[in-house]
């Protein structure tokens, strides 16, 4: 049964080996132990394994017969048994500065120990060694560190180890701090005070450890459960075995080995030569008896071999004069009673200075009063450069985080550990490890551990927020030596505690920080993690500062430029400050949809907040797309500049902005049109190019070209006649009733050379029409959508032809060629009205009709044709064009009785000896001959509008011209709605003087 247990046990894993990972090679040794970096797996918390290996011990006895390895295993298992009484002994001593053991002792597979404690640094033997291998190698460079170690993780680092004064003078009073409470409270002698019994720990703190040899003073009255020892047998060195797991004589009292008395003094003994070792080079005790009693008795018979104040107590180092001249003659002296006590020792003129009586404090921190620990807080920051950087990392920067958790202490604590940071040259590691994780732990709230819990809510404490205060001013110290992934992880955090905190200054202040802070953060986690934040609390906020500041932290994360230290955005001069962008934290769909929807909800007219918007709005514009640029943020910069409250300065800024966005709005947009457009469409539209005219309706634009403006139009539609500037019929138009004017054109010089007289942008070039021809008049089928102006045509006499030079007949002119199609053909059938516009009549030669639109041959009741002369030569394809429908063939023309057209025939007149280019066709059959042509249009239902202008001209001479066109309106009913419109043109000999526009038709109306 026992062989089984034995061999499962074996092959079992410890508690230790189980719940802790352990580094493979060790990072130091304490005599025996071979001491192992760990971390808890439940936790990941840094611990140091000591393990004891016997083979070490029975590799001794290999070579010894039967009878002596009977007697070297009895003597190995006293060794182990004793060792396990070591850790055992730790186990019932608690003290700050005795090694606190986590996990008690337990056997290793060959019989060996192994137990937990606190993380360990190194044994101060090892230091020691350390330091005399560096010395002797030429300074600290002339030798690879022993202490490069691979953590448990991995992780390969150097231990950065110094023993300076400082080090040494704080180490040497922890020593005898836990000596007092060995010898006072539990009545113990130490009994092997030596470097292998001093370990320092990760806070650079020396502890004790090292208790095989821990026994109860002689005449102790104090109850231990730590069993004696007996001096006779430990003083038996055994050569058999290591000397490292024997008593060593060279730190031992003479009180042992010459009186053998067991007594708490001979602890103080020891604590002098060790004093002496510390500045010895190299460091070794001044008594070097090699494990032998004879040769250490031998040492104490001559005074020249006993350290004393004579010999400078042996030392090979240059010792401090207070502890050479007052404590180590009290220390290193024969006779145990004038020996100063533990008590003694930390209060000697050794530790009286200002660094060591600091460090001293900050030991007793916890029992001082809330009074005493603020005053010491505020001093400590003056003294810290005074301290070795060694001391400042290992021992006082983990104490004062330790103590955060007084929350009215937390802002002091804070300024002396970011001095503390800004003092050590390993920074990054120090804060890393120590601090970083002490910012998180102690400023952000966890969050529920449930769903269902209510989200906590951030309450106003003064004592943090004076803490947070302290991390913010902080935060280019902490972004220096912080990387992306730490700052995201335990620093944003914080950070966007303070955003979210309820006390204005702390968001200010976290607000302000973000020129420092978006460097180390990735896009990802600024967009989605920092931004949003940032956004709640600027359209949540009521305080006008807040909302300045909010739109400053827009600006930045939009790529625009920090504020001036100090300014305080009352200033309104924010828009005429040059803004330098950099490059943008955020991207323009955030910028778009995101920001410039908060500034157009805000809703205060503060001068302070609008030049703060604007400055949000120009970084902005220099990315936003035109479209978002014309719809959204140039509407908001309008609401905005008409302010009530804006001083005349802020407002010009606004406008400046509103001009450079327009600006580029129209850059870009024309460059865009331009580019698909092409270079032929361009910006070469003609000036008078109607856009809205669909090929047929010609002629509908007020073009000075065509003899017209706006409000001859107005006169002619409202059919009343209007003041004429014509001097030449004494400044007014003749009416309706009087005689046509001999001429109302306007005067033109034209040379044979002269350019063709503008068109229509779509109509055909002008031909020269035919003299004397008159359109015929055409009814116009009334609908009950249109309005006429019916003039009273009763006075109109008869109009005869009159015989002139221009009377005669002209010959076709061949009509030029058009860059554009001539409208195209409308066949109207016979016997049904028609809609359409058709200038000349159907019953004329095709030639002639077209070749002048003014020819107009009635139908064969109207018997007769009227034909006019024209000085013009080439209008007549012009006027062809201006119908909407081309010329029907004769074939196709409807009857007199079911056609209704639209042309122009001339005024009414009385004169008929006078001299007219103007002649009206007869009446139709229907109408008695010499009858009147009007009237009888009057019958049928129908109105009619004539305008007449007459031109003299010579074609052959370049002589000044006047030139006329007329135009009319008929209107009549026998079949359906119908307009019409007809152009007449005619010469005759007049030397009136020129008239513009459609003022020459004002007597029509």
């Amino acid at each position: 049964m026992s062989m089984f247990s034995s061999a499962f046990k074996s092959i079992s894993a410890t508690n230790i080996t189980g719940n802790y990972s352990i580094s493979p090679d060790p990072t130091s040794t304490a005599g025996p132990w071979r001491i192992h970096d760990a971390k808890k797996k439940s936790t990941g918390k840094a611990y140091s394994v000591f393990i004891f290996d016997r083979k070490s011990l029975d590799s001794h006895g290999n070579s010894l017969g039967r009878s002596g390895a009977s007697s070297f295993k009895r003597a190995a298992d006293e060794v182990v048994e004793r060792l396990r009484k070591e850790a055992s002994s730790l186990a019932k001593l608690r003290h700050p500065n005795i090694l606190e053991l986590v996990e008690p002792v337990e056997d290793t597979r060959g019989g060996g120990l192994q137990f937990v404690s606190e993380a360990v640094t190194a044994s101060l033997s090892s230091l020691l060694a350390e330091k005399d291998d560096s010395e002797r190698s030429g300074g600290p460079g002339g030798r690879s560190s022993r202490f490069v170690v691979e953590d448990a993780d991995g992780v390969r680092r150097r231990r950065e180890l110094e023993i300076d004064e400082l080090e040494i003078q704080k180490g040497l009073l922890q020593i005898s701090k836990a000596l007092e409470f060995l010898h006072d409270n539990a009545g113990l002698v130490h009994g092997n005070l030596t470097p292998d019994a001093v370990l320092v720990n990760a806070k650079s703190d020396w502890k004790i450890s090292g208790l095989s040899f821990c026994s109860p003073a002689e005449g102790s009255n104090k109850p231990t459960s730590i069993q004696g020892i007996s001096l006779s047998e430990v003083l038996n060195i055994d050569p058999r075995l290591p000397r490292y797991v024997q008593l060593n004589l060279d730190y031992s009292s003479p009180d042992f080995i010459l009186d053998n008395n067991l007594n708490t003094s001979a602890d103080m003994f020891s604590l002098g030569l060790l004093c002496i070792a510390l500045y010895n080079s190299p460091h070794r005790s001044p008594l070097e008896a090699h494990g032998s009693v004879s040769t250490y008795k031998r040492l104490f018979s001559s005074s020249s071999t006993i350290p004393s104040i004579s010999n400078k107590f042996l030392a090979s180092g240059n010792l401090p004069r207070d502890l050479s001249t007052h404590v180590l003659p009290r220390l290193i002296t024969r006779r145990p009673a004038q020996r100063m006590t533990a008590k003694e020792f930390q209060e000697s003129e050794y530790f009286d200075n200002i660094l060591v009586s600091t460090i001293r404090f900050l030991d007793a921190f916890p029992a001082k009063t809330s009074a005493e620990k603020s005053q010491f807080l505020r001093g400590l920051v003056k003294v810290l450069p005074s301290f070795p950087k060694s001391v400042m990392e290992k021992k006082l920067l983990p104490s004062l985080l330790d103590e955060m958790k007084d929350k009215e202490l937390i802002s002091l604590i804070l300024q002396n550990v970011f001095k503390i940071i800004e003092l050590l040259p390993s920074a990054k590691r120090a804060f890393g490890d120590k601090v970083r994780p002490a910012l998180r732990e102690t400023f952000v709230v966890p969050p529920p551990s449930s769903k269902s819990a209510p989200p906590q809510t951030h309450e106003k404490d003064p004592a943090k927020d004076a803490g947070l205060m302290v991390v913010l001013e902080n935060m280019p110290s902490i972004c220096k030596n912080s990387s992306g992934k730490e700052f995201k992880d335990d620093i944003l955090p914080v950070v966007v505690t303070a955003i979210e905190s309820p006390t204005h200054s702390l968001v200010d202040a976290a607000l302000r920080g973000l020129t420092v802070i978006l460097p180390v953060l990735d896009f990802s986690t600024i967009k989605n993690e920092l931004f949003p934040v940032i956004a709640t609390v600027f359209s949540r906020t009521n305080s006008l500062q807040i909302k300045i500041r909010g739109l400053r932290a827009f600006v930045i994360l939009c790529g625009g430029s920090p504020d001036s230290p100090g300014d305080d955005g009352l200033d309104g001069l924010s828009g005429n400050k040059k803004s330098s962008s950099s490059s943008s934290a955020l991207d323009k769909y955030t910028m778009q949809e995101k920001i410039v929807p908060l500034i157009k909800a805000i809703k205060t007219k503060e001068p302070a907040v609008m030049m703060a918007a604007h400055e949000v709005l120009k970084v902005v514009g220099q990315t936003a797309d035109i479209e978002f640029i014309a719809l959204d943020i140039l509407p908001i910069l309008w609401n905005m500049s008409l302010g009530p409250l804006l001083s005349l300065k802020q407002f010009q800024a606004f406008m400046d902005l509103i001009k450079s966005l327009s600006r580029k709005v129209e850059d870009e947009h024309s460059k865009k049109l331009q580019e698909l457009t092409g270079p032929s469409n361009g910006a070469t539209a003609a000036p008078a190019e109607d856009f809205m005219a669909f090929g047929g309706l010609t002629g509908t634009a007020f073009d000075p070209a065509n003899g017209s403006d706006e409000n001859d139009f107005e006169a002619l539609v409202k059919g009343r006649s209007s003041t004429s500037k014509d001097t030449s019929h004494g400044g007014t138009f003749p009416s309706w009733d009087d005689n046509p004017p001999s001429a109302s054109a306007s005067a033109v010089s034209r040379s044979a050379g002269s350019p063709q007289p503008p068109t229509f942008s779509w109509s055909t070039p002008t031909a020269t029409p035919k003299p004397g021809q008159l359109g015929a008049i055409k009814t116009q089928q009334q609908g009950s959508g249109f309005r006429t102006v019916t003039p009273d045509l009763s006075g109109f006499g008869a109009l005869t032809p009159t015989s002139t030079q221009f009377s005669k007949p002209l010959q076709p002119a061949q009509p030029m060629q058009s860059a554009f199609p001539p409208p195209p053909l409308s066949q109207s059938h016979t016997g049904t009205s028609t809609s359409s516009i058709n200038w000349p009549s159907g019953g004329a030669p095709a030639a002639t009709s077209l070749s002048n639109p003014w020819a107009s041959t009635t139908s064969s009741t109207m018997g007769q044709q009227q034909a006019s002369s024209s000085a013009f030569g080439n209008l007549g394809s012009s006027m062809n064009s201006l119908a909407l429908n081309a010329q029907r063939p004769m074939g196709l023309q409807p009857s007199s009785s079911s056609t209704s057209s639209f042309s122009l025939p001339p005024p009414p007149t009385t004169n008929t000896g006078g001299s007219s280019s103007f002649s009206l066709p007869p009446p139709q059959a229907s109408a008695p001959a010499g009858g009147n042509v009007w009237a009888t249009q009057t019958s049928k239902g129908g109105m009619g509008m004539g305008m007449g202008m007459a031109s003299m001209a010579k074609p052959a001479m370049s002589n000044l011209q006047n030139t006329g066109m007329g135009m009319g309106m008929g209107a009549g009913a026998p079949v359906g709605n119908m307009m019409g419109m007809g152009t007449g043109m005619g010469a005759a000999n007049n030397q009136a003087k020129p008239k513009s526009g459609l003022d020459k038709y004002e007597s029509l109306l």
